[in-house]
This record gives C-alpha cells, structure tokens and sequence, in this order.
C-alpha cells in the first residue's frame, strides 16, 4: 500500500512540528498551571502533596505531575523539560497503535494508523498544549494492547505488560483509563466469544501488577487527605482522597456533582471531533458507518478479517461521555488510538478489495479538506500573524513546494490520500509552532511580564497578586507561587514600608487608583486569554479592542 521509506520520512517529516511545539512557552490556564503544580514538587522535594496555588489539589492524580517534576530535576526547568515525559508518551502511544493495529489487523494497518494517530490535530497540540492527555494517552493504549496480545497469546509478559499500562494511566486521570480499556477489551471478547480467559490464572497476576504499581498514587492521596480529614476541600471535610481515586472522581464529572456542571451540550464532542481529528475526521466518519453496516450484514457472526473492538469501542465510550455534564475538548483524546485503528483499516480494506470509486471520492474529500487547511494557514500567516522570518519562509515555502508535488503527482489515490493528508498536518503545525503561537504567547502576560522584569534586574521574592487574579505563566517563569493579598492587606503592607512589586489585571488597577494607592515605577505588557482567541483579536484591524493590560507596580 505504502512503502515502509515512505513512512519514515512521512514520521520525520511531522516530527518536525513536534520539535518545533517543545520550545514553545506554556499556555495558560492547564498547561502553565499543571508546569507550576510540577515545579513546586520538585522545589520543596515534596512528592506525596500536590497544590494548586496554596491550596491542596484533589482533581486529578499525581503522575504527570510526577513525571515533569522528576524531569525538572534531570534537565532544569524548562518548556521542554515539562512537555518532555508527554513527548515520550506520545511516542509509546504511537508505537503501542502501531502493535494494536498490526494484531488486529496486520503491519501494513498498524503503521498508517500509528501515523493517522501522530498526524491528527488534537495530538500535536496535546504535545505542546501539555495537560494530562498525552500520558494519559499513551498508558492506556500501551495497556490496550498489552491486554489484546494476552487475551491472543496467553503468555504472561502481555498480561504484566498490559496490567503495567492500565495501571499507568490510572495514576495520570483515574477511572476513566480502566473504563476505556475495560469497555474495549468487553467489545473485542464479545466478538471474538474468548470468554474463558476470565478463568486462566494469569489474570489475578495482571490484577497484582495493577494494585501494585497503581499503589505509590493511592499512598499519596491517602497521605494528604484520608490522614488529614480536617482538612477544607470544595467546602468540605473528611475528604476521602482514596475513595475519590476509586469512585467518586470520574462520576461527579459524569453526573455534575459538585458544582462540575461545564458544558451540558450533548453534541459537543460530535463538533470537537470534526476539527480534533483533523485532517482524518471524515474518513473516520466513513469508517464507522461501514463498519456498523458490515457487521448488520455479516449478523455479527465471527468472521476472518473482521474486529469489533474499535468500533464498539467508539460507540459505547464516545456516546457515554457525551453524556458527561463536565466537557474539554481534549476529553475525547482517550479515543484517539480507536479512531486511527478503524480509520487505517477501512483505507485497507478499500485498497485491497481495489474499490476505486470509494477511494476517488474519499481522495475528491481530502483534497478539498486539504485547500482549506492552506487557506487557513494562508490566513493566519499572511493576515493574522504574518511571517516576518526570511528563513522560516523559505523552509515553509520547502515544506509546501512538497505537499503540492505531491498532491499534483501522478500516483495512486490511496498515496494522494495518506500522503497528502499526513504532509498537510505535517505544513500546517510547522508553521503553528513556529509562527503563529510565538506571536500569540506575546499576548500572554504573566510571562512577558516575568522577561520584562529580568531585563531590569527586578526580582520577585517581594512580588505579590491582588485579590487572586492569578497568573499561572508568571508563577511559572518566576519559579514562585505568587503570594495574594487582598486589599486590606496590602494596605497594611504599605503602611508598614514594606517593599512590594504588585501584579495587577487592568480592573484590579483601577481598584487601586479608586483608593488612593500610588506607584512609582510601572512596567506593562498587553493582554488577553490566548487559549480562548476571538475573531475580533485574530483581526489586526481589531485586535487592541480585545487587549487588556497587565502591569507589574512598584508601591510607594
């Protein structure tokens, strides 16, 4: 279908964009946040506790934040120290589609779907954009896998192997790791009718394996909280952090207890997915709807060439977190490996049952979404951020001189298809991390304001916030938690001559200025959300409309 050289340099081609988002500043909120919470471990050598701000932090459990602390200590604290472990995630996640792909399928399935998966939107931004995502990616399709070759081979290594990553991805984000593989690995028994592997005692290993690795994340929840029930969390006390591991976290989500009410919205994820796994969605669209056709035609009867776990997979868990009252558009991730399985399979079947038309309308398709990736790309680079960089034209100019060979060469549409669609995400990334978010993180304060600072010799061990308005770039470039005063406070601090550099919003500005309080020096950098960007801040015409400024005040 492919050549194998051609996948090489297709991988080094997209590895490209990858390297390019590891230098990239942190993006507020998750991403900066999630750096600091990480940072501050390390700092204080404190790996049991995590805290967001001063504040304990029971929401998600301590991997990742393990794993960026534990990198800061090897390589220094940098952006790429912190995405590092996400990186490497990403790389087990590729490889492990790749093992889980050519199972079910065979090699030449794995290696499109290992690079549908590298290829698709949301995971590059997830590799740059680091939250808990990749990692969280990355175990539970290693996990997958490992418990798909178990339930194939019965040889313990894959049961360990598959037990190790569950177990992984339950300490990164919880219950929803074991319910994503428990509902894959019950579709894929159901068709296959293996349901005797429940009995070989192989699988109370595998249980071992779970609790045992999963239990250094337990002992720390029980540590901060089943040992502190005095402790105030969302208002409450007797907070039970291995109960909330084990049960309670995934389901207040879920059902929106707790205030956990974020987007109600049942279709939310149907729009997501359509720019998340992009530049693949349609096809992926296409794939379930023959895969659900197939199998009403064969009556689910097992048969060679067939496998049910990634569609049934896909239906039951996309469905079921559409019901969630809490939805991120990252959420969907989880799902991304069973979307490029069943997406490279389906390109499979097409070429090897030689279906030309199918394939000439899906390659009409990818074309199409293709123009509209350039035109979109023409947009953010030439109107919205131009690139002002002689050398970064000429290789982006290079890397387009490429896809449009290749789209215009004469070649077999499967190799329009793949090719064509992993060079376009391969362009439009390369110039994202290169151009497009370098200009946008100038929009983001807290960490301009940081360079600002260090440029005039001014330091932050007397730094302070107003009234909360935290930013979570400028605590992390300023590697310190940035204290809060509320206006009392801070009052009584300049009566007291004390010494005291003020970050302030533009509101809590006028706040000060509505009472009185003088500065004698002021530095500024405008403002706005980045990870929320508008079409009035995208518009140069219309952009310093949407800015706010943040300042850094030295009181009198």
């Amino acid at each position: 279908m492919i050549e194998k050289k051609t996948y090489y340099w297709l991988f080094a081609l997209v590895a490209l964009a990858y390297i390019a988002g590891l230098f990239l500043p942190l993006m507020e909120n998750d991403s900066a946040q999630f750096g600091g919470m990480a940072l501050r471990m390390y700092q204080h050598d404190d790996y049991l506790n995590i805290y967001k701000q001063n504040f304990d932090y029971l929401d998600k459990p301590h991997l990742h934040f393990w794993l960026a602390a534990f990198s800061f200590k090897i390589f220094g604290v940098h952006e790429w120290s912190y995405r590092l472990p996400a990186i490497l995630f990403s790389i087990l996640g590729a490889w492990s589609t790749f093992k889980l792909g050519k199972l079910l399928y065979n090699e030449q399935v794995g290696r499109l779907a290992a690079l549908v998966l590298v290829t698709a939107q949301a995971f590059i931004l997830a590799n740059h954009d680091v939250r808990t995502d990749a990692v969280l990616l990355g175990a539970t399709i290693f996990g997958l896998w490992g418990l798909i070759a178990f339930i194939k081979g019965e040889q313990l290594k894959h049961m360990i192997l598959g037990a190790t990553g569950v177990a992984l991805a339950f300490s990164t984000k919880g219950q929803i790791a074991v319910f994503i593989v428990g509902i894959s690995v019950f579709c894929f028994l159901l068709y296959e009718r293996k349901w005797q592997i429940f009995w070989n005692w192989k699988v109370l290993v595998g249980l071992g394996v779970f609790l045992l690795v999963s239990s250094p994340m337990v002992y720390a929840y029980y540590q901060q909280f089943d040992l502190h029930p005095e402790k105030v969390i969302n208002g409450q006390t007797g907070i039970s952090g291995v109960r909330f591991i084990f049960w309670d976290q995934s389901f207040a989500r879920l059902t929106g207890q707790g205030g956990m009410v974020d987007n109600p919205d049942y279709f939310f994820f149907y729009h997501t997915f359509l720019w998340a796994f992009l530049p693949w969605c349609f096809i992926a669209i296409a794939a379930i709807g023959r895969g659900i056709k197939d199998f009403y035609k064969i009556k689910f009867i097992k048969k060679p060439g067939y496998e049910f776990l990634t569609l049934g997979g896909i239906l039951v868990i996309f469905h079921i977190i559409n019901f969630s009252q809490f939805k991120l558009p990252h959420y969907i991730n989880i799902l991304f490996p069973l979307f490029a399985i069943i997406t490279a399979g389906y390109l499979y079947k097409l070429y090897d049952t030689k279906d030309k038309k199918a394939l000439r309308v899906i390659r009409i398709m990818q074309m199409v979404v293709i123009v509209l990736l350039m035109i979109l790309l023409s947009i953010l680079s030439f109107w919205v951020f131009p690139i002002d960089n002689i050398w970064l034209g000429i290789i982006d100019a290079a890397l387009l001189g490429v896809l449009l060979f290749q789209v215009f060469k004469k070649q077999s549409n499967i190799h329009k298809i793949i090719i064509g669609s992993a060079l376009a995400a391969a362009l439009l990334n390369f110039v994202l991390n290169t151009n497009f978010y370098p200009k946008l993180f100038q929009y983001q304060s807290g960490g301009q304001l940081v360079q600002l600072a260090k440029e005039q010799g001014i330091g932050f061990e007397h730094t302070y916030i107003l009234n909360d308005g935290y930013s979570r770039s400028l605590d992390f470039y300023s590697q310190r938690i940035t204290p809060s005063l509320t206006l009392g406070e801070l009052k009584e601090k300049i009566a007291n001559d004390e010494k005291i550099w003020l970050f302030v919003y533009e509101d809590n500005k006028k706040i000060l200025e509505e009472n009185g309080i003088h500065w004698k020096k002021s530095i500024s950098r405008p403002h706005f959300h980045v990870s929320m960007v508008t079409g009035q801040f995208l518009n140069p015409s219309t952009r310093n409309e949407a800015l706010a400024n943040a300042y850094l005040l030295e009181l009198n």
